[in-house]
């Protein structure tokens, strides 16, 4: 039977649950832990995506925050839409990922990441020094939810419960996931592929490396502004310490524990460690250490991280 035989119905059947879950998850901190789930998937993906166009970002906690506060600022003080909102904070993070990636993306491996560990932390400093505009330390709060959608006569769509931004999360998530793979598939995506494995060789054959890694950041970026612009209007408050360095080594690591040569790999690593500190609440006090450990046993055992699991089980049954 061929490979896409079985996926194609195995993914159809993913989804439908996926739809249903609310039917037998009503807690609202479950659904909280959820809807925070699919907001890492989008992130850790795009992350990937900026990997396998040959460079590592350890910025896109600053990108989420940029898409928060642009989304945050653009509701509260000019009254806008929250789906035009959502809509610029997307743009907002392609935007800065073309101011950055332009100029800097001859740089390679760490002096790359470096750049937008500083690009991050100046988009952190701004949003706590400009207290005028998004509050300092303090943030901003009363972010309104997105906007219901109506069609008179027909339906209501309202977005004050857990239940219905939990589908809107889903949506969201499920369309970003089929960009970035239609992405990957495509031919843009086969450069990107062959620049990461070697700058030289695809410069040979008539590549602008530069130009395809600055596409890449920017589409990377513009998912991260998407996650960030959600966040914001999930959470209703936000503050510049929210995504700081710290979160952004956090999605590094669920890219590298779920496998990052393959698609589903950043999705699983971002679920999996997003429900493991919530497995391990009763041990709080210890969970740094349960985290760190499942990092380091990963990373030892499956090289190419949590997705290969099931092959290496196979391999190894193959050979008694």
């Amino acid at each position: 039977m061929d490979r896409r035989e079985i996926t194609i119905p195995l993914n159809c059947a993913l989804i439908l649950f996926l739809f249903l879950i609310p039917l037998f998850v009503t807690g609202a901190y479950q659904l909280h832990v959820l809807v925070m789930t699919g907001i890492a998937v989008v992130l850790t993906s795009s992350l990937r995506l900026i990997f396998n166009s040959g460079q590592l970002s350890l910025g896109q906690g600053g990108m989420m925050t940029l898409g928060a506060y642009t989304s945050a600022l653009l509701v509260t003080k000019l009254g806008l839409s929250t789906w035009i909102a959502l809509g610029a904070s997307a743009a907002a993070g392609a935007l800065l990922g073309l101011l950055v990636g332009y100029p800097f993306m001859r740089l390679k491996g760490i002096y790359f990441s470096l750049v937008t560990v500083f690009m991050a932390e100046v988009i952190r400093l701004i949003a706590e020094q400009w207290r005028s505009v998004t509050g300092g330390t303090l943030g901003i709060s009363n972010i309104p939810a997105p906007d219901a959608i109506a069609i008179p006569g027909l339906f209501n769509i309202s977005f004050g419960s857990k239940v219905s931004f939990y589908y809107l999360t889903l949506i969201l998530v499920l369309l970003s996931l089929l960009a970035l793979y239609a992405l990957e598939r495509s031919r843009i995506g086969l450069t990107w592929f062959s620049v990461r494995e070697s700058d030289f060789l695809s410069e040979s054959i008539g590549i602008d490396t530069a130009s395809s890694k600055v596409l890449g950041f920017c589409i990377g970026s513009f998912f991260a502004g998407l996650a960030g612009g959600l966040y914001s209007q999930y959470n209703s408050v936000i503050t510049p310490s929210g995504f700081g360095f710290i979160y952004s080594m956090y999605v590094l690591i669920y890219m590298i524990v779920g496998g990052g040569q393959s698609f589903l790999g950043p999705i699983l690593g971002a679920v999996i460690l997003t429900f493991l500190p919530e497995v391990a609440r009763p041990l709080k006090a210890y969970q740094p250490y349960i985290f760190g450990g499942v990092v380091i046993l990963v990373m030892f055992l499956l090289p190419g991280g949590l997705v290969s699991l099931p092959q290496r089980i196979m391999t190894l049954f193959k050979g008694r």
